[in-house]
């Protein structure tokens, strides 16, 4: 199978392909960058999708990037970033005269009201209430082909939480304070962690590729709320064990052998990131994966502790 990956250089990106690849399938990575096995976005625009079974976005600028502060310019290269990305590609897979079976999207959870009580599946229905949530809701749209194109391409939208992983994501930005000792909760700590390790991700990513069954749908697919019929498949790319941030604090300081008394208040988090972006830390979502499980995916990380045991040993 030939697969051509949108943002394929980043942190999950890097993931996909290596699965991929040792599975036996070509990649080709779209970057702004040229190089061996890519093409850049403007040669997606000139010259169409290169010939493919599979297509994939995970393009975005980095929402948590240290390096940014929160303003307009940083929130406006979020949404384009996302957006117009994920745009260049469905309008490609629409232009192509042999279009992919399976055009897979990476958003996120943030669509979900962050609450203490409420557990959300894919079946959850939801309409934006700030920042993120609006980006959640123009990233998935962008995303949508034709309703003529739904015989031919399978469509999945794969929402992930935090993204656990020893060479990126939140980890390698939390790893060195826990090392040094100065880890501790976010906010009150009893907000949901909803998360998973970024070899399971990768995981539901290149099942979510495999042609559709011979039905013309993909077992356990159901429309999201609000789309067209057989339209699109929408999985929540959680692992299915509830945490919350108190326990994700305390279990990463017993394995590095760690204490971790030094909470990081809510104002705090808001002066540093800015209170739109806060939220992801200092607030979170019980997310179910439970049309993930439906899918019979198996995950080689399902609890905390052999996902962090993993990241911790490697």
């Amino acid at each position: 199978m030939r697969v051509v990956i949108g943002g394929g250089s980043g942190f999950v990106g890097r993931e996909l392909t290596r699965l991929l690849r040792d599975k036996g399938h070509e990649v080709t990575v779209i970057s702004r960058h040229p190089g061996p096995g890519r093409i850049t976005w403007g040669e997606l625009e000139s010259s169409g999708l290169p010939p493919c079974e599979g297509a994939v976005n995970l393009a975005g600028e980095n929402i948590m990037n240290p390096l940014r502060w929160w303003n307009e310019s940083y929130k406006k290269d979020l949404f384009s970033s996302r957006v117009d990305s994920t745009k260049a590609l469905a309008d490609a897979i629409a232009a192509s005269p042999s279009p992919p079976h399976s055009w897979v999207l990476v958003s996120g959870v943030a669509c979900y009201k962050p609450s203490l009580t409420a557990e959300y599946t894919e079946d959850s229905e939801w309409t934006p209430f700030d920042l993120l949530s609006r980006l959640v809701k123009e990233w998935e749209a962008a995303a949508l082909l034709p309703e003529s194109m739904s015989e031919t391409t399978k469509q999945v939208v794969v929402r992930p939480g935090a993204v656990l992983g020893r060479d990126g994501g939140a980890m390698k930005q939390m790893l060195l304070p826990f090392w040094l000792g100065l880890g501790g909760t976010l906010g009150s700590g009893q907000q949901p962690f909803p998360w998973i390790h970024v070899s399971d991700l990768a995981g539901i990513i290149a099942q979510s590729l495999e042609p559709p069954s011979p039905s013309g749908a993909p077992l356990g697919s159901e429309p999201p709320s609000g789309a067209p019929p057989s339209c699109r498949q929408v999985l929540n790319g959680v692992a299915p064990a509830l945490n919350t941030n108190y326990e994700f604090t305390k279990e990463l300081g017993r394995l590095l052998c760690r204490p971790t008394i030094l909470p990081v208040p809510t104002f705090v988090l808001n002066t540093l990131l800015g209170s739109e972006r806060a939220v992801i830390l200092a607030q979170g979502q019980k997310v179910v994966p439970k049309r993930t499980l439906e899918t019979g995916f198996q995950y080689k990380y399902p609890d905390l502790v052999s996902a962090l045991k993993q990241i911790v040993a490697s």
